[in-house]
Parts: structure tokens; sequence; C-alpha cells
């Protein structure tokens, strides 16, 4: 009974911690992503002379797009499309979190 208890604590000790690692690193993914996308967007504003651009244009297997793939980690949703100067949003992190990337 008393080695049933210490686990129960061990467990409740050990879970919060393990959630709060898991949302660190899942939001430095996240930010990491964040900060590709603004570095091709900007790549793509001084080649083009544009100040807005589409993600899709940005991200693909052909030799004009910048970024091959930009993987999710929490089922977050990346913005459509970038705009120069403006910070670029990822939302719905784990179904709750928005992070925002400032260039």
């Amino acid at each position: 009974m008393i080695v049933v208890v210490i686990i129960g604590l061990l467990a409740a000790i050990a879970i919060p911690a393990f959630q709060r690692v898991r949302a660190s690193s899942q939001d430095k993914a996240v930010t990491n992503n964040l900060r590709q996308l603004s570095a091709a967007a900007e790549q793509y504003f001084v080649e083009q002379g544009a100040s807005t651009v589409a993600s899709a244009n940005l991200v693909g297997s052909n030799s004009t797009q910048y970024l091959k793939v930009v993987q999710t980690v929490a089922r977050e949703v990346y913005e459509a499309n970038l705009t120069l100067g403006l910070p670029v949003t990822a939302a719905g992190l784990a179904g709750a979190r928005t992070i925002t990337y400032l260039n």
C-alpha cells in the first residue's frame, strides 16, 4: 500500500513537470519555424521587390521556393500570407496557444 502511495506521489510531481517541458519544446520548435518563414519572406521581398507573399510561394520542393517543408509539431496553423514589416504568427498551438515572431 505504501509503495502505491509513493508511486502516486512521484507521478503527481512528474506529470506537470513533463507537460511544462513538452510545451516549452513545442514553443521553441514553432518559433524556429516562424524564424525560418520570416527569413524566407525577407529574402523573397529583397529578390522580388514585393511587400506581400503567400506562404505557398515560400514552402515547397520547387527550386524557386525558399524552404522545403515546415513541420508542424502541435497542430499549429501558420499564416497564409506574410507582409513586409509585420510579425509572423502561428495559431492553435496545441489547440490553445499562439506564438508571434517579431523580426
